[in-house]
């Protein structure tokens, strides 16, 4: 069964895109923290990445990203909203060894808590 869905996720590449969705609204799951920032274009919904050191060393925190990766092309292909920025956080202890259904539950939660 593809997952691919009919919207185009692009990648956060640069800092201070990373920082302007830091400074929107936000939502905290147990799995992940997920920043949302719409955009004022209706361009590709754009998706980034980060795990900070208290995730773990390197191999944990790859680990993370790629679950959070899943998570977004299983979700957000379907679900997001074209011209917006996504950033998921990944938590310590809890991104890499939760259960993925589990993951998406709450990805699609936290897109329910936003207005």
């Amino acid at each position: 069964m593809p997952l691919a869905g009919p919207l185009r996720l692009g990648t956060l590449k640069k800092r201070a895109d990373f920082l302007r969705a830091a400074r929107a609204r936000r939502v905290v799951m147990p799995g992940f923290i997920l920043q949302v920032r719409p955009r004022d274009d209706d361009d590709a919904i754009r998706i980034g990445f980060t795990c900070s050191k208290k995730v773990g060393n390197a191999v944990a925190r790859n680990r993370a990203k790629r679950r959070l990766r899943e998570v977004a092309r299983h979700v957000l292909s379907r679900r997001g909203v074209p011209g917006t920025d996504y950033v998921f956080v990944g938590r310590a202890d809890v991104t890499a060894t939760r259960p993925f259904s589990v993951l998406i539950d709450d990805c699609n939660a936290a897109l329910d808590r936003l207005p």
